[in-house]
C-alpha cells in the first residue's frame, strides 16, 4: 500500500500519526510540508479528496492566522489557498494520502481508518494516552 504523509516534525499529533502508519507495517513517503509545500493544485486535489472545506484545514494554533486577517468569515477560498501557500505553517496537519483515502488525522489515531493494516495493537501515544487496535482510546 502507497502511504503519504504531510508531515510537520514539530507536532506531536503528527510524530504519532507517522509512528501509527510504521507499526501497521508501512514505511510511508514522508513530505515535511514546511519546507517542501505542496503546490496549489495538489492542495486543492487534497482538499477535494478529503471532502472537507478549505477553511477546516486551515490551523489557526501558532500561525498567523488572525494578523492575515483570515478569521474573516468574506476572505475567499482562493485567498485561504493562497495564504497557506505563502505560510505553509496555516496548512493543519497530518494529512494522510492512502490507496483508502485522503485524510486530516487528528487525532492521530483517525489514520487507522485509511490504512490497508489497521491491526497495530495497543499504541501509546507521545502524551501516554493509549489507542487500542478498535480506534478506542483507553
Amino acid at each position: 500500500m502507497s502511504v503519504t504523509i504531510y508531515h510537520n516534525p514539530s507536532c506531536g499529533t503528527s510524530r504519532n500519526t507517522l509512528a501509527m502508519i510504521r507499526a501497521s507495517g508501512v514505511e510511508p513517503e514522508v513530505i515535511e510540508y514546511i519546507k517542501n509545500p505542496p503546490s496549489r493544485e495538489r492542495l486543492v486535489e487534497l482538499i477535494a479528496a478529503m471532502g472537507g472545506s478549505v477553511r477546516e484545514l486551515i490551523r489557526e494554533k501558532g500561525t498567523p492566522y488572525v494578523e492575515l486577517g483570515l478569521d474573516n468569515a468574506n476572505v475567499s477560498d482562493d485567498a485561504l489557498i493562497g495564504a497557506m501557500l505563502q505560510h505553509p505553517i496555516l496548512i493543519n496537519r497530518p494529512i494522510v494520502v492512502t490507496n483508502k483515502g485522503v485524510k486530516l488525522c487528528r487525532p492521530s489515531e483517525l489514520v487507522l481508518d485509511i490504512l490497508e493494516n489497521p491491526n497495530i495493537g495497543i499504541f501509546a501515544k507521545e502524551d501516554g494516552e493509549v489507542v487500542n487496535v478498535a480506534n478506542k482510546v483507553c
